[in-house]
């Protein structure tokens, strides 16, 4: 008689739906017992058990520092998401040609790199973002930028003047920040407004793939991150103080849902719902520790996908679905 079995490997999700994946931060308990992770200097990163916020520092004089934690998939342009949360800062001052504080969405390989340069620009050294920038005056004007960088580290081309705002966060207030991407039209769209909501603006930032200096290709990120970004050591640099509160981040489906196995005419099976602009495999083992391609690289349809083993072991086996991104 033969034995299967059948696994499904998921990352961490708050709340899951056919439409959509949340993953929520609201600071209530220690979110370092909740998955959160701090990479660099974690004196930069303090949790408020009084206030229930995060305590952030954006020290650029200090090697690259990331409070950070994964998404449990895969993020391209080919997905809808969107990222909300609070901010307060109590101080935001720069220096020379100015820099950032950022929270956004990066690869976190990418971003752990020795190599990785934020303030090396475009064409550097710093691939796969999708972050909200604040940039303090320094003779320029304060600026909002929503920024993309792809996977060859170029920017994405800012041809519209609704791609960034000439605004400054009022020291002491609280602002609600939203950063909606919508992948048909490759546009995202962020409002910035105070709670009384008496100041804002909103950001309009398509994502331009014709420009020919520097074709937008496509990014992959993977993790939510608070970055405090090292400077480039030549005087452009930034150090703000503030809090970040209430993140929440709003995901397309899991790749793999509802999956079910079992054999149909002596062929294994297995059946799931699968997402466009996905590829599976189904996978076996028969000890958990090596795993084998039994099915070929199929590209997900948006519906009910079956993959097969034609050729199952004749005693015992563990099955898994691989899903990687094209």
């Amino acid at each position: 008689m033969k034995k299967v079995r059948l696994f499904l490997l998921a990352g961490f999700m708050a709340v899951a739906t056919a439409h959509a994946m949340t993953l929520a931060e609201y600071f209530v308990n220690n979110p370092f017992q909740d998955g959160w992770q701090v990479f660099g200097d974690a004196n930069l990163f303090q949790w408020d058990s009084t206030s229930l916020n995060l305590d952030v520092t954006w020290d650029s004089s200090q090697s690259n520092s990331y409070f950070y934690h994964p998404l449990g998939t895969i993020l391209t342009s080919n997905d809808d998401f969107s990222l909300a949360f609070d901010l307060q800062l109590s101080q935001a001052q720069a220096s020379g040609y100015g820099f950032e504080l950022a929270l956004g969405l990066f690869n976190l390989a990418q971003a752990t790199n020795a190599g990785f340069q934020r303030s090396s620009g475009e064409g550097g050294t710093s691939p796969d973002l999708v972050e909200f920038d604040y940039f303090p005056d320094v003779g320029f004007g304060p600026t909002l930028w929503p920024t993309f960088v792809d996977t060859n580290s170029d920017f994405n081309v800012y041809d519209f003047s609704t791609d960034y705002a000439i605004y400054a966060p009022i020291l002491g207030d609280w602002y609600h920040i939203v950063m909606t991407y919508t992948a048909s039209n490759l546009t995202m769209v962020t409002t910035l407004i105070n709670f009384e909501q008496t100041s804002g603006v909103t950001i309009v930032d398509p994502i331009c793939t014709t420009n020919p200096t520097y074709p937008f290709t496509d990014y992959r990120v993977d993790t939510i991150f608070i970055s405090s970004y090292q400077d480039d050591g030549f005087g452009d640099s930034i150090y703000a103080q503030g809090v970040i509160g209430n993140i929440v981040v709003t995901l397309p489906p899991p790749p793999v849902q509802n999956l079910a196995g079992a054999f149909l005419n002596g062929v294994w099976q297995a059946q799931f719902c699968s997402q466009s602009n996905w590829l599976y495999t189904l996978q076996r083992t028969g000890d958990l520790q090596s795993w084998t391609n039994v099915s070929p690289l199929t590209p997900g349809n948006g519906t009910n996908l079956v993959l097969q083993d034609t050729n199952p072991p004749p005693d015992k086996a563990f099955y898994r679905v691989s899903a990687s991104r094209p």
